[in-house]
């Protein structure tokens, strides 16, 4: 099942041409330790929360905007071979130094996919992006729900979904998603997401599924107030190629 590196990352709005240019020339290096997928995506309707948002998740700026982004790995031991590999190469290194974006308000974490549905070989023109705070003993309620309304979102246009369960979530200096979510010491956090063609047909299709009743969930295994989301642009993924 695909392994997830995941993060959110506050970009100064003004530095968006520079940050492409940053995360282009880092394709090859992720290849080459056996990514599967690189996606780049910039935030477009982020909306503010009444606990938390993917904003305050990163301590954004009025100056900056919020990433999506994600690498994808066949599986948790190329992920960790890749994170080592990078730790010990001063190529690697040496360009972590001139970051377009403040790097200690960048959240990164490992997630294992609990449901991946549809081809990551094309390319959308619009993501969903979630995350949220589950208790762990309800992985199994979580994991059900997920797998329910995955076929939902692609009955209304979807290119693919992916839920990821946290398995590897360190704390971080500034910002790290256990903070983010308000996470607690009985829960987990999900990262997730949704492929769409283009952010009409995601508005379209959240205005329809949100007026059927029977997608909704009585009492969903999750605090929906801690869960955080937005719509995000891809300006760079691999797919394309």
């Amino acid at each position: 099942m695909t392994y997830v590196e995941g993060f959110l990352t506050p970009v100064p709005t003004a530095n968006k041409a520079e940050y492409i240019k940053h995360a282009h020339s880092a394709i090859d290096l992720f290849k080459g330790l056996g990514a599967t997928r690189f996606v780049e995506a910039w935030g477009d309707d982020v909306p503010d929360g009444k606990v938390n948002d993917l904003k305050q998740s990163v301590g954004l700026k009025d100056d900056e905007t919020v990433l999506f982004s994600w690498l994808e790995y066949p599986d948790k031991a190329t992920r960790d071979a890749a994170n080592e590999k990078m730790m010990s190469d001063p190529n690697a290194l040496e360009g972590m130094k001139d970051m377009p974006f403040d790097g200690s308000r960048m959240i990164f974490a490992g997630f294992e996919a609990l449901v991946d549905t549809g081809p990551a070989t094309t390319a959308p023109g619009y993501v969903d992006g979630y995350v949220l705070p589950v208790p762990t003993a309800k992985r199994d309620a979580y994991h059900a729900l997920a797998a329910r309304m995955a076929p939902v979102f692609q009955a209304h246009g979807a290119l693919r979904v992916v839920e990821a369960w946290a398995d590897d979530t360190p704390d971080g200096s500034v910002t790290d998603y256990n903070r983010a979510t308000h996470k607690r010491a009985d829960e987990s956090v999900v990262y997730a997401w949704i492929e769409w063609p283009d952010k009409a047909a995601r508005d379209a299709a959240w205005a329809a599924i949100m007026a059927d009743d029977s997608n909704r969930e009585p009492e969903p295994p999750f605090d929906g107030q801690r869960m955080m989301w937005g719509g995000f642009a891809p300006i760079l993924d691999t797919a394309k190629a």
